[in-house]
């Protein structure tokens, strides 16, 4: 399969961010021009301290930029977070005295979406992640990988035009991380959803990403870009053959190149 031109979600344009601390002027984004389409699965890549997460958090509506635009479908987006635009941290955001299905309904529940709608969108996002037998307990009783399956499942249930990760699996164990990787891909494939996705990991980019954003060191600007069908090809589980291919290895080897200098 090769991949589709699709009409934008997001489109950024000539967007600067700066900021002063008591020491000095600090430039963390820069002129940085981006095109995000309908169904994309985007990961940005770059070192530490590039502004990766401060883009994210200005698409989201958390911050807002010293200049430039952010457009959601041709309209400037507002300044606060909205439905969306669901964002998934690396440290999952449950809430601790509700069960994972209340969860999951939240957003739902203060939208005022009808019971029996809420219900029959809870139980779909719970299957499709694997969930719906432990929807009765609580966030205390679940694993990290399970923990993240649920705040997944639950911007997903608010049916976001935009899904915002960052570094998601982060804080997860290697095996637990291959398998979250193979989650958010088969979702991605079923759901068609439109997912910016930030790591520090070339092969999970590779892996998971239709277009790969590389990232400079500050003043953060986009150096370059990589469309690729690898997530296209990859089956249900079979991620893990595509790490040893040759052309694999030659494109992480480039990005990790790249970043590094």
């Amino acid at each position: 399969m090769t991949i589709k031109q699709q009409k934008n979600v997001i489109e950024i344009r000539d967007l600067n961010l700066n900021y002063e601390t008591d020491f000095q002027a600090v430039t963390a984004l820069q002129d940085i021009q981006l095109n995000i389409e309908e169904s994309s699965f985007v990961c940005v890549l770059g070192p530490s301290g590039c502004g990766k997460t401060t883009l994210l958090r200005i698409i989201a509506g958390f911050l807002q930029p010293t200049s430039g635009n952010v457009y959601l479908d041709g309209k400037p987006i507002p300044d606060k977070p909205d439905e969306h635009r669901g964002v998934v941290f690396q440290q999952p955001t449950l809430y601790p005295w509700l069960s994972i299905e209340e969860n999951v309904e939240f957003g739902l529940k203060m939208r005022k979406t009808p019971v029996h709608e809420r219900r029959d969108i809870v139980h779909e996002y719970l299957e499709m992640v694997g969930l719906e037998q432990f929807k009765k307990m609580a966030p205390y009783e679940l694993s990290g990988g399970m923990k993240q399956r649920a705040s997944i499942a639950r911007v997903l249930a608010n049916d976001p035009r935009i899904v915002l990760m960052d570094e998601p699996f982060g804080a997860l164990d290697a095996m637990t991380k291959e398998q979250m990787q193979e989650t958010i891909r088969s979702i991605w494939k079923e759901t068609h959803k439109t997912i910016f996705f930030i790591t520090h990991d070339v092969e999970e980019a590779l892996l998971l990403g239709t277009k790969i954003i590389i990232m400079s060191a500050r003043p953060g600007q986009i150096i370059k870009e990589y469309n690729n069908n690898l997530p296209y090809e990859i089956g249900n589980g079979q991620g893990r053959e595509y790490r040893s291919r040759k052309d694999f290895i030659e494109k992480r080897e480039e990005i990790v190149d790249l970043i590094q200098h």
